[in-house]
């Protein structure tokens, strides 16, 4: 797991989703190892890491894919909280999000609001917790 595309995108991982998407890694590594190894390497080792698009621009434009795909809940919230991590607002989420109603149905944007109201009622309390 030391190879160049491995260690570039665990690192890039770890700033854009921090402990949510390590704990992703560590829900697969008992079931599939290496589709693990893969998410790794493929999406954060070489598409995250590529110059073009900056982290903020490149987590809008997933947050609007899964909530288009409207069956992809977990993996919306972990991008959610990765938005807010890479300097994203609570409006510009919701926006995009609101903005899906239009190409993908009322119901995936209502199940895409739903969800960032979990993320953003769950960085409440943290924050609460902590200040």
């Amino acid at each position: 797991m030391n190879n160049e595309r491995y260690v570039r995108g665990w690192e890039k991982l770890k700033e854009i989703d921090g402990k949510a998407g390590e704990n992703v890694i560590e829900s697969l590594e008992d079931i599939a190892p290496d589709f693990a190894r893969l998410l790794i390497e493929f999406p954060f080792g070489d598409i995250y890491s590529r110059p073009g698009l900056d982290l903020k621009t490149r987590e809008l434009a997933v947050v609007a894919s899964l909530t288009a795909m409207g069956n992809a809940s977990p993996q919306l919230k972990v991008h959610i909280y990765g938005a807010r991590n890479v300097g994203c607002s609570r409006q510009e989420i919701i926006e995009v999000i609101m903005q899906m109603a239009v190409y993908a149905g009322f119901p995936a944007a209502i199940n895409g609001l739903l969800a960032a109201k979990e993320v953003f009622l769950q960085e409440r309390s943290s924050s609460a917790l902590c200040g």
